[in-house]
């Protein structure tokens, strides 16, 4: 398992245009993924449960992949959260 905690560059956050694009890059690697914030811990693999976390620009979350694949994930998904704009 890796876990990676990161402040979100993503301008606007995790908005629905966002959290879509996370969900789908999400569900394209074998691993399980989950973001965690201010507690709670969710499946990056859905949606909804991404969005119900209200993740805004500036604010520190944490990525968990775990899987065969779980280095190209991470990888991935951090580099999507990193970037200034989108």
């Amino acid at each position: 398992m890796l876990i990676k905690r990161m402040t979100v560059q993503l301008s606007g956050g995790l908005q629905a245009r966002h959290t879509a694009l996370f969900a789908r890059e999400s569900c394209s690697f074998q691993s399980d993924i989950f973001i965690a914030k201010d507690g709670k811990c969710v499946s990056g693999k859905s949606m909804m449960k991404v969005m119900a976390l209200a993740v805004k620009k500036g604010d520190e979350i944490t990525l968990l992949t775990n899987g065969v694949d779980e280095h190209a994930a991470a990888r991935t998904l951090e580099e999507f959260l990193l970037t200034k704009h989108r």
